[in-house]
């Protein structure tokens, strides 16, 4: 039996928990250090098969620009593969642009994986990842599927064990955009990098090795260092940062969008409910909880 159609297809947003500029490469590209983890704030996709090869996005929401993520995802994917069937991309956004929680990365990620069930394509996760690192840093995040401590210029993932976690996450009206972040001159470039050795290295399990470090330092250790930059160009990051602080106690960017999160209890149930009365007009916000993996990470080998 072919299939024909996926839908309600989750694509969920990812936390910063602090991200490290370790380095820059001769090509540009900035070397980073920084644990990513899933949340349960989503987009929905739903992707239709057509058998005449054209790919179409239908917005459900938000208009999203002629060209974006999930587009060049799929036709990546048909020029890489050589299928010759196309799809029906409808995308429901609810994750604010600009705020840094790889709302567009995490839609083409589960573009991907949607398109490599619907055509019938099986490819396994390797290679979809090699796919994913051409399309933007963060997408190969989203498609490896589990929470990670990332290195490089994205591409390295060590999955890591996080202990579930509730986060007040707000986005004010702003959106940074983040090449005037990463060319600033004010950015620190020369963080020292982590590196796990003594009690928390284990040769036989690095990724637990490394989730265990972060657990330990995440509620205090590390910074985004994108935040001062961000915020020397933008109020609403200095305020949204303030409005956290002031309500849990603590408070970060994330990414290098304007959001802002923090830390808002451990397991399940916050240590307060959101006071989504409480938001300035025009910003956006919720609680979320950290996902143990993606919802679609069986859907690659």
């Amino acid at each position: 039996m072919t299939l024909r159609a996926l839908y309600d297809l989750p694509a969920p947003a990812k936390l910063n928990l602090f991200l490290h500029v370790i380095g820059r490469r001769p090509d540009g590209y900035h070397l980073l250090q920084s644990p990513f983890v899933m949340i349960d704030w989503a987009d929905t996709l739903h992707v239709e098969r057509r058998d005449d090869g054209q790919l179409r996005r239908h917005d459900l929401g938000a208009a999203l620009p002629a060209e974006d993520l999930c587009l060049r995802a799929g036709r990546a994917l048909q020029q890489a593969s050589g299928c010759t069937l196309g799809a029906d991309l409808s995308i429901d956004k609810q994750l604010p642009w600009g705020a840094g929680l790889g709302g567009g990365s995490s839609d083409a990620a589960t573009t991907l994986l949607a398109l490599n069930r619907l055509w019938g394509l099986r490819w396994p996760r390797e290679r979809l990842l090699t796919l994913a690192a051409t399309l933007g840093a963060d997408v190969p995040f989203f498609v490896g599927g589990r929470n990670a401590f990332v290195e490089g210029i994205g591409e390295r993932l060590t999955p890591i064990v996080l202990p579930r976690a509730c986060y007040a996450v707000v986005k004010p009206p702003a959106a940074l955009p983040t090449p005037a972040i990463f060319s600033s001159p004010l950015l620190k470039r020369d963080t020292e990098a982590v590196i796990v050795t003594g009690s928390f290295a284990d040769a036989s399990n690095p990724g637990a090795a490394i989730g265990g470090w972060v657990d330990r330092f995440m509620g205090g250790f590390g910074r985004n260092d994108l935040q001062p930059v961000a915020e020397g160009r933008c109020d609403e990051v200095v305020q949204a940062a303030a409005w956290l602080h002031a309500r849990y106690g603590n408070s970060r960017m994330t990414g290098s969008g304007s959001a802002v999160f923090a830390r808002a209890g451990a397991g399940d149930q916050p240590v307060a409910t959101f006071p989504a009365d409480a938001l300035p007009p025009g910003w956006v916000g919720r609680m979320c909880r950290s996902l143990d993996q993606h919802p679609l990470v069986d859907w690659a080998g």
